[in-house]
């Protein structure tokens, strides 16, 4: 299978698994080697879970529901706090309440007893959905870079937001890079910007 644009390749990939239950790790651990991957972590301990997974960086994680549907729940708010991938819900049963809970906290799939082929496509659907909402969130930062590094050159020029707009425009067109490149510099040469609000954004949009 063809690895998927700006995601790892989904034909090997380091898998998370947790649950309550050695049995049901057990069984996951089987589904995902028989999918292609590897198992880096198995989780019991809610208390462990967050440190867990930050430590070993999964490409993917997958918190299996068992008879405690509370326990999982944790397991699945802990993982996300800290995860950077997606985090799919695999279910004994159907069980749309705890899906609604799950989807709150952040999840970015589910598959009701799963096998294989079954976990393959939810990953593939997870990866398109994490991948999609990356794009958004990247797209929204490079918005506020722009926004900020005009409002430097309307004050420092005394130009409008149109012509600060050009001014950027016209200088990553003749660079030839994106405008966000053009932002961060302006933004780096007049360091009191980042005192003003937002400047987070030009942090994580590095």
């Amino acid at each position: 299978m063809a690895a998927m644009a700006n995601a790892p390749t989904v034909e090997r990939l380091r898998v998370l698994i947790a649950n309550e239950r050695q049995d049901r790790l057990d069984a996951v651990s089987d589904i995902v080697a028989r999918a292609g991957h590897e198992v880096i972590a198995r989780l019991v301990s809610i208390t462990r879970a967050a440190a867990a997974t930050r430590e070993v960086d999964p490409d993917v994680a997958l918190v299996a529901t068992g008879p405690n549907t509370d326990h999982a729940l944790e397991l699945v708010g802990e993982i996300v706090e800290e995860a950077t991938c997606p985090v799919i819900v695999l279910l004994e049963e159907s069980d749309p309440e705890f899906v609604a809970d799950a989807a709150r906290l952040g999840i970015f799939g589910h598959v009701t007893d799963a096998d294989a082929d079954e976990l393959q496509s939810a990953i593939e659907i997870a990866f398109r959905r994490y991948e999609e909402l990356r794009g958004i969130r990247g797209a929204f930062l490079r918005r506020a870079l722009v926004e900020r590094a005009k409002g430097v050159l309307m004050e420092r020029h005394r130009i409008d937001e149109r012509e600060a707009f050009e001014l950027l425009r016209d200088e990553a067109r003749s660079k030839r890079v994106q405008l966000a490149v053009v932002a961060k510099a302006v933004l780096a040469a007049h360091p009191e910007a980042s005192n003003h609000p937002g400047a987070a954004a030009s942090e994580v949009a590095q």
